[in-house]
């Protein structure tokens, strides 16, 4: 039993998808969670309800984490309401996928400062109270994409793969203070995001993912939970892949 009692934990773009099955499993075992969101404020109190009616305790707090001042605004309304931040899960993401010759610059930039440079700007503002108490983790969400790439997603692959050097370049800077920084990399999970993609990419996904179907945004739920907890206090600086063993093909 991952018993996460007492710890509060934010979990950036937490209205839908992965993030918010995060948010709910993270609340059922025992932690008060944030839930963010940039747009989708009746997706995010759909959440915030979901974990009330469960028995946990859950605030939104709207936040642009692509820029560092919303960012830093989001951990400190968290330690205004909750006194402390002891997990940080940096979730969110988008796409704008094309081909390289027919992707425009803005494509990348978006999906560049959405994917990758909100990990660095909340992950900045969380470590400082993190440090002072000695104690945190800090788990990114990247993708198989990120270790494998996929044609007309360099953006969103490059973005995912910086997710994994920064995960572990901090995890050796602040190992010292007793934070874990850790990532997974899911496989195709239906998603808002994952739902525009060709079906015959998703076809080809599951003949090629050795159990034989798509992930649920529950199964990376739980991992987070794990690595989340004092359970994998001894783990730091690696890529769980959750993606039923399509990364071996």
């Amino acid at each position: 039993m991952i018993d996460l009692s007492g710890k509060v934990a934010i979990v950036t773009g937490s209205s839908r998808g992965i993030g918010a099955a995060i948010a709910i499993v993270l609340a059922q075992q025992g932690a008060k969670v944030v839930i963010n969101h940039r747009n989708s404020a009746e997706g995010a109190e759909a959440v915030r309800q979901t974990i009330t009616d469960l028995g946990g305790e859950a605030e939104v707090i709207q936040a642009d984490v692509s820029r560092f001042d919303d960012a830093q605004r989001l951990v400190k309304e968290t330690v205004n309401v909750f006194g402390r931040v002891d997990i940080l899960v940096n979730n969110a993401g988008t796409t704008r996928d094309k081909l390289i010759m027919m992707m425009k610059e803005e494509d990348w930039d978006i999906v560049i400062r959405t994917n990758l440079t909100s990990a660095y700007n909340c992950a900045k503002a969380a470590i400082r109270p993190m440090m002072k108490k000695r104690a945190g983790r800090i788990i990114n969400i990247t993708s198989v994409v990120g270790l494998a790439g996929q044609a007309g997603q360099s953006n969103y692959a490059a973005s995912k793969a910086g997710l994994i050097g920064f995960t572990k370049s901090l995890a050796k800077e602040v190992g010292s203070r007793n934070i874990t920084v850790n990532a997974i990399a899911p496989g195709f999970v239906p998603t808002a995001l994952t739902n525009v993609l060709p079906q015959d990419m998703i076809d080809d996904a599951i003949r090629n993912t050795p159990l034989g179907r798509l992930g649920e945004p529950e199964d990376i739920a739980y991992a987070v939970a794990f690595l989340a907890s004092d359970q994998a206090g001894f783990i730091t600086g690696q890529v769980l892949s959750v993606d039923g063993g399509l990364i071996m093909q």
